[in-house]
């Protein structure tokens, strides 16, 4: 047994082990604990993380276990996923996608529908020819827009755990985009051929992407079909009754039903 050590998170201590801590090498509590990040103290010679104190039991207690256990009329889900995405555990994160699924699979009846609108724009953009010398093109880009709204506001949650935004070089889950609990509107494009990654950026383009199949989404079919894949692992069938065919074929209006 390693010797207790005392940690100040957000103003609540815990007393843990350094082996509890290093549980997982790759999270951010491995990187701290193991001299690969420099710790902070408090006043009392503890070990300080600016995180939120209260939530940190259950973090705690799945490295001690293993295992995501929750009260049953717990609240802070949406907090939750925020610190469990901080400290980056791994079979934590996969553990809390399966409680979010469990907790969706337990309410009851819900509606999901989904209006998409896609348009084309150019976009203008310089390319670098030679260390001096630039040239200025331009090409078609295809921009889309999901607005969804579900009476489940846990299947929304599951849907932003698998679709990540890529902006910045960088991949972040749409639940940070989450304002209101029952809607959801994504905003996207398509890459584009010769267009320089850092155009994306300057231009503040996001590109979707579904993850863990780490596939980027180039197209409304391949979005709708995504998107069916969650919802119907979540329990939901397509309403025969709406929308109408030729909406749904032309990728207008998607709406699914769950009973229960």
């Amino acid at each position: 047994m390693s010797e207790p050590i005392t940690l100040n998170v957000g103003g609540k201590l815990y007393t843990t082990s350094l082996s509890t801590l290093t549980s997982f090498p790759d999270s951010m509590l491995g990187a701290m604990f193991s001299g690969k990040i420099p710790t902070k103290k408090d006043s009392q010679g503890n070990c300080f993380i600016d995180r939120d104190g209260k939530i940190f039991r259950y973090i705690l207690n799945f490295l001690r276990t293993s295992h995501l256990d929750l009260p049953e009329d717990f609240q802070e889900m949406g907090l939750l996923r925020r610190e469990v995405d901080f400290y980056q555990i791994q079979p934590l994160i996969e553990a809390l996608q399966e409680k979010e699924v469990e907790l969706s699979k337990a309410e009851k009846n819900a509606m999901l529908n989904i209006t998409l609108d896609q348009k084309t724009q150019t976009v203008h953009f310089t390319v670098r020819e030679a260390p001096q010398i630039y040239s200025l093109s331009s090409s078609y880009m295809e921009v889309f827009s999901a607005r969804i709204f579900s009476t489940s506001c846990l299947f929304l949650k599951l849907l932003g755990s698998k679709l990540y935004y890529c902006f910045n070089g960088n991949l972040s889950s749409i639940s940070s985009y989450l304002q209101d609990p029952n809607h959801l509107t994504l905003d996207w494009v398509a890459s584009v051929e010769g267009l320089p990654e850092e155009e994306y950026t300057r231009q503040n383009l996001k590109r979707l992407w579904v993850v863990p199949d780490n596939k980027q989404i180039n197209s409304f079919q391949v979005f709708v079909e995504e998107v069916l894949k969650i919802a119907m692992s979540d329990g939901f069938c397509i309403d025969s009754s709406h929308p109408h065919t030729s909406d749904f074929m032309n990728n207008k209006i998607i709406r699914l039903i769950r009973y229960k």
